[in-house]
């Protein structure tokens, strides 16, 4: 093969690669609002799950703030905050699980205003399939163990689970997914413990 010849299959694996960039920029642009809706539908199921809609009255997914502390992992998290006549009803904060078996383990955990938990789910994982994935509540009702539960119950020294003398069942053969999730909510229960009145009130992100 000549250098016209190289020249020239250049130009065509150029043209080509130009082209389908366009077709996915193009692809991306005219469903970016389609995606963006969905995600949104997604995310208000998910808190709807742990607080239904007939306790507030406020634009849940709108009464947001965003909070960055230490004691929260490290990591932002966002607050989903419910009100009934301007009046605090309940919360859904993000939290992180970072020593899960498998890496991280992203969950929504549900707060009513008095402290007892409304829920916790997990919305990203990657736990071992046929273990450890069993928090997630399409896979077994394990998750279901945090509805109603309180820094008062269990006490706070038995928020561990059952194989480290706690209150709350592991999974068959997978101990520190369990653990690493018990650890995030009870961590998450005594952050909005400390805070609780500032997490209501206040608008701004911390810095």
């Amino acid at each position: 093969m000549n250098y016209r010849q190289i020249t020239i299959t250049a130009i065509i694996l150029l043209l080509f690669a130009i082209i389908g960039t366009a077709m996915v920029a193009a692809t991306y642009e005219g469903t970016r609002e389609q995606i963006a809706a969905n995600e949104r539908a997604t995310l208000l199921r998910k808190l709807s799950q742990l607080i239904p809609p007939d306790l507030y009255d406020n634009n849940f997914l709108d009464d947001t703030i965003e909070v960055l502390d230490p004691a929260l992992a490290g990591s932002p998290v966002r607050l989903y905050r419910a009100r009934r006549n301007n009046k605090p009803v309940a919360l859904v904060m993000t939290a992180l699980a970072p020593d899960g078996y498998s890496g991280s383990i992203r969950l929504l955990v549900g707060i009513h205003h008095d402290g007892s938990l409304a829920g916790v789910r997990v919305v990203a994982h990657r736990e071992t399939p046929g273990l450890g994935d069993a928090i997630d509540e399409q896979r077994s009702g394990w998750i279901y163990q945090f509805n109603n539960r309180s820094l008062d119950n269990p006490p706070l020294p038995q928020w561990k689970v059952r194989k480290d003398g706690g209150n709350f069942n592991q999974l068959t053969g997978a101990t520190i997914t369990p653990r690493a999730i018990v650890k995030a909510v009870r961590e998450t229960l005594l952050y909005y413990r400390a805070h609780r009145t500032r997490l209501f009130a206040r608008t701004e992100t911390t810095p």
